[in-house]
């Protein structure tokens, strides 16, 4: 069902860049700006399935908002020294179809705009789409030409090279939060593009220690800096927290080459909206799931950590070389251990890729001790494998369930664990974000690698 008319035009975009540079969110930031109409809201950074095999990198589409402006604006952004302040409400629309030729050909025109081998495509409407195109579009794999015919059926749209990126730009619109975080994203100056980015790792750890609404800034066990990215993108780091000034606060804090200027965006990163709680494994989806150990983890080839998973359906679950101490986890792992997985489904081997990992009730570990004493007083033997035991004195026997036993401690406890910051999915939701505190963060030791970073 499509929602009632807006009294402000939205604007869906999507695929701008390729894998040689370019990046949807420097066009959208760009745009804010030579829209040349009142900026409605925060414009939005929507994540989609990140296991999509035709992503550029965070497979990111961009949503914004224009309108007539009604309220205070506040400012969410600068660009070349000037403030990008954006409206809380709207007045009235904007003409749909006019701005989609004003956007296309600033976009085309933009210096870091549209990459040679892209499929750009903008989307404008002025009613909702349904919010179920996010969902498919975030949890699946789904038609083009669906998410085309509905960009032609309910607005106006334009493309280049295909229709694919007709997909995120009108899933961008179609985002209605559940949960939602921000990113203030800085952009380099563009004589700067392609060559190595500084970033003060100091100011990174202070920024980190000093704003706690923060999240995903700094790997505090790897001792990187995770909030720059390493392609030759505009992008010069993104600061990602819990609320607007968490964020643009953060960002003020940071020392690093100068930039042309940044923005605020809301965001669906660090939600989860990616998996599904339960259902098939589906290639090229994420889900969570329960089930019992049924096969103790072995090292693979590459630092890879593996093991079996049966439940509702029997999973192989894989913990990546770079996951590191996250693997320590893993291995901790034995049979019969009662466990929650969440990650993506890849095809071929069909298996689990994890991004985080619930322990629910951990099996117990037992050791033979001692065989047991005869009545007349000398230690049995072995009899055989699963013959029991037999006295070398007077000949008597005795089960094997009358030896000395005693339970051997864990590496590890019923509780949350995730990879380290510099591990981790866009899409998925830190467990600093769950209430449950962060045992990679700046005051973990080694210790408490092997103690739970939640408890149930």
């Amino acid at each position: 069902m499509i929602r009632k008319r807006r009294a402000s035009t939205l604007v869906g975009i999507d695929d701008t860049d390729d894998r040689s540079g370019g990046c949807t969110s420097y066009v959208a930031y760009r745009l804010a700006q030579a829209a040349e109409r009142d900026l409605i809201g925060c414009p939005r950074l929507v994540r989609l399935n990140p296991s999509v095999p035709w992503k550029t990198r965070g497979n990111g589409a961009l949503a914004l908002r224009f309108g007539r402006g009604r309220g205070r604006p506040r400012t969410i952004g600068r660009l070349q020294g000037r403030p990008v302040r954006a409206y809380p409400a709207s007045r009235a629309a904007v003409d749909p179809e006019e701005l989609l030729d004003r956007l296309w050909g600033v976009a085309d025109s933009l210096a870091g705009g549209f990459q040679p081998g892209a499929n750009p495509a903008i989307f404008t409407a002025l009613r909702v789409p349904p919010p179920s195109l996010y969902w498919r579009a975030v949890r699946g794999v789904v038609p083009v030409a669906e998410y085309a015919d509905f960009a032609r059926a309910h607005g106006w749209c334009r493309t280049r090279g295909g229709r694919r990126g007709l997909v995120g730009a009108v899933a961008a619109t179609a985002w209605r939060p559940r949960d939602r975080t921000y990113e203030a994203i800085a952009f380099r100056q563009e004589r700067r593009w392609g060559t190595p980015r500084f970033v003060s790792e100091a100011s990174v750890r202070a920024m980190d220690l000093a704003h706690p609404q923060t999240f995903n800034s700094y790997d505090w066990r790897r001792r990187r800096t995770v909030l720059t990215p390493h392609s030759p993108c505009p992008v010069l780091l993104g600061v990602r927290g819990e609320t607007p000034n968490a964020v643009q606060r953060g960002l003020a804090r940071l020392r690093s080459e100068p930039a042309q200027g940044w923005i605020t965006f809301e965001t669906n990163q660090a939600t989860d909206d990616h998996v599904r709680p339960g259902g098939a494994p589906i290639p090229r989806t994420a889900l969570s799931a329960t089930g019992s150990v049924a096969q103790r983890p072995r090292s693979i080839r590459g630092g890879h950590v593996a093991f079996s998973l049966v439940g509702r359906h029997a999973l192989d679950c894989l913990a990546y070389e770079p996951t590191k101490q996250f693997r320590a986890v893993v291995r901790g792992l034995v049979v019969g251990d009662r466990i929650t997985v969440v990650g993506s489904i890849r095809g071929t081997p069909r298996g689990l890729n994890l991004e985080k990992l619930h322990i629910l009730r951990l099996a117990t570990v037992r050791r033979k001790v001692a065989n047991p004493v005869c009545p007349c007083g000398t230690r049995m033997s072995s009899a055989g494998a699963g013959q029991g035991f037999r006295c070398g004195s007077c000949g008597r026997k005795s089960p094997s369930t009358t030896a000395t036993f005693a339970d051997l401690p864990r590496t590890i406890a019923p509780g949350w664990y995730e990879p380290p910051a510099s591990a981790r999915r866009h899409l998925s939701k830190p467990l600093k974000r769950m209430g449950l505190g962060d045992a990679w963060g700046p005051h973990a030791t080694v210790a408490r690698i092997s103690m739970p970073i939640g408890s149930t």
